[in-house]
C-alpha cells in the first residue's frame, strides 16, 4: 500500500498519501468549493453518505502544507480494474500535475489492474 508520496511543485513541497479520517472535512471543503456540479455530494442530504464512501473506497489526497488540494476516490471491482469515480483538484492548483500524480498511485499500488476514469469532462484526462 502507497502511504506517501513526496514531489517538489513549484518550488513547494506536495504529499500525496491515502486518506485518512482526519481529513475527511478539508476534502469536504475542496467540494464545496469546486460549486454546483459537485453540491450532490456535499448537500446536507448527501455529505454523510459521501464521507463514508472515502472512508470504503481507495482514496488519495494531496496536500500541500497542510492544505487538501485535490483528491481521488477509486473502487476496486476485485478482479481486473480499479475504476476512478471521483478525480478533483482546487482551481488554484491545476495545471501542477497533482491529478497526475494521485492517478500515478493507483498505478503503483494495483500494477496488475488496469485503471478507468469515469468522467464526463474528458479534456481533463487526455
Amino acid at each position: 500500500m502507497i502511504e506517501y508520496r513526496l514531489w517538489i511543485s513549484e518550488g513547494k513541497e506536495m504529499n500525496v498519501r491515502r486518506y485518512r479520517k482526519e481529513d475527511e472535512e478539508k476534502v469536504m471543503k475542496v467540494i464545496e468549493i469546486e460549486g454546483e456540479e459537485w453540491e450532490v455530494n456535499h448537500s446536507q442530504k448527501n455529505a454523510e453518505i459521501y464521507k463514508k464512501a472515502l472512508e470504503k473506497c481507495i482514496t488519495y489526497v494531496a496536500d500541500e502544507d497542510g492544505e487538501i488540494c485535490g483528491f481521488s476516490r477509486s473502487m476496486d471491482d476485485h478482479a481486473y480494474e480499479i475504476i476512478v469515480v471521483d478525480l478533483l483538484v482546487t482551481p488554484k492548483h491545476r495545471g501542477r500535475g497533482i491529478g497526475k500524480q494521485l492517478m500515478e498511485c493507483l498505478c503503483d499500488e494495483y500494477p496488475e489492474k488496469q485503471v478507468y476514469v469515469m468522467s464526463d469532462v474528458d479534456v481533463y484526462y487526455r
